[in-house]
């Protein structure tokens, strides 16, 4: 399954962040554990890139694990070089096709959309998704109707539900999802707020 089809099958991608590498990979696996199928690990992580290298190898070659927090082709080559099989960024970056792996491209405006889609965006990050809300979602797909979008940004289980509801492809879930888990927190309130994000991308009410 490619990203695109996972993000359309399960509606969700969790974005993990921490400042204790060991902490970020036992939340990426809980995670995955939990049925969380796209996982996105921040460059801004501590060590991320050897988080990245030991989930890949912990997971295998299928596991869809992305990089995020990409601003340049050096992030890029970094990332896909520890197993990232997909590349996240904040904003609208180029030279990243050469690096042959999807990319959920940064962008707020039509005009920053347009820019991503010629980048080859295959889709967009609607970021931050916040300024805007599930509104201007639904105002952004008259005009973009083709285009998977996935806002990130400030990203609760109701903001989940909302944003599905609009036409979101699948939402990205940071601290509303992982909590304190990747800085050494509590992974059994991990686990229930993974059932909740997934009971919310299948249909469910928040």
């Amino acid at each position: 399954m490619n990203l695109v089809e996972s993000l359309r099958t399960h509606r969700l991608l969790a974005i993990v962040r921490g400042k204790d590498p060991a902490a970020a990979l036992r939340t990426v696996h809980t995670l995955t554990e939990e049925g969380v199928a796209a996982i996105e690990v921040s460059l801004t992580t501590a060590d991320a890139l050897t988080v990245i290298r030991r989930a890949r190898a912990g997971l295998g070659p299928d596991a869809l694990l992305g990089a995020g927090t990409v601003r340049s082709a050096a992030d890029a080559a970094r990332a896909v070089d520890a197993g990232a099989s997909y590349l996240v960024t904040p904003a609208v970056v180029d030279g990243l096709a050469p690096y042959g792996v999807p990319v959920l491209m940064g962008a707020l405006t039509p005009t920053e959309i347009e820019r991503a889609l010629a980048q080859g965006a295959t889709a967009i990050k609607l970021f931050p998704g916040s300024l805007g809300g599930p509104g201007y979602l639904r105002a952004l797909r008259d005009p973009f109707p083709e285009v998977p979008f996935v806002p990130v940004g400030g990203v609760d289980a109701q903001a989940a539900r909302d944003y599905l509801d609009r036409g979101a492809v699948a939402v990205g879930v940071g601290s509303p999802l992982v909590g304190d888990a990747a800085e050494g927190g509590d992974l059994d309130g991990l686990r229930a707020r993974a059932a909740e994000f997934r009971r919310v991308a299948a249909g469910g009410t928040p």
